[in-house]
């Protein structure tokens, strides 16, 4: 049987670009609260928490569902703080408090796309090949190896070896979805890194992923989620 898993969603204040990104509204519900529910709906975790040092995210939050039983520390709350930082201070507090976890999701609290079955999928897949991590990830849509650079002002091919070759011919190369991270703690705690080297794919498609930061991709993403719903 599975050992104890903690969602860890980490949701600082101070956001410069979109003031209050982290509890705005999207697509009529806080957009952190697609965070808590999917975290929820997975079935996944023994507790659900929210990592800030914001007394509006902390109200938001708790009214959604996700706990917060204690709060950020001015150390990981600041512009540089990483996010494996974060995560280690939450699981060093819990530590304290007499609680331990087998596996952390870290989840980011802008990723309206998350769902609970992708979050369940993801713990499956570290259980069933002892991976360190599980990561969610998506192909690019156009074939890097054939990208252009500009030299002296001219157009060039970065690798001239990949012109003649077909896109369907050339690996396919991803990248993070910027949604959560899936972690086994032992793991985590030894390498303090959100990407090991035994870290498995979550392969996601293109329409459920989208950066936010800014307003335009803010806009961009409700539009996705709206195509999804209604498909």
């Amino acid at each position: 049987m599975a050992g104890k898993s903690l969602a860890v969603i980490t949701a600082r204040g101070g956001s410069k670009r979109i003031p209050k990104k982290n509890i705005k509204e999207f697509c009529g519900k806080p957009i952190i609260q697609y965070s808590i529910d999917a975290a929820m709906e997975s079935g996944v975790f023994d507790e659900v928490m929210v990592s800030t040092d914001d007394e509006e995210i902390k109200k938001v939050s708790e009214a959604c569902g996700g706990k917060v039983p204690f709060m950020r520390s001015e150390k990981t709350a600041g512009d540089m703080a990483m996010t494996h930082e974060v995560v280690l201070e939450v699981l060093e507090e819990y530590k304290k408090r007499g609680q331990e976890f087998e596996y952390v999701c870290c989840i980011y609290p802008t990723a309206p796309f998350i769902t609970g079955e992708k979050l369940k999928e993801s713990r499956d897949k570290l259980e069933k090949t002892g991976a360190d991590g599980a990561i969610p990830v998506v192909a690019y849509s156009f074939p890097p190896q054939r990208c252009f650079v500009i030299q002296d002002g001219k157009v060039q091919f970065r690798w001239p070896e990949n012109r003649l070759v077909r896109s369907q011919d050339l690996e396919k190369w991803y990248h993070d979805c910027g949604q959560y991270y899936f972690l086994r703690v032992d793991s985590f705690l030894e390498k303090k890194m959100m990407l090991m080297d035994n870290t498995v794919p979550i392969i996601v498609d293109e329409m459920e992923v989208q950066d936010i930061d800014n307003y335009e991709d803010w806009e961009l993403a409700e539009m996705k989620y709206r195509m999804l719903k209604r498909n």
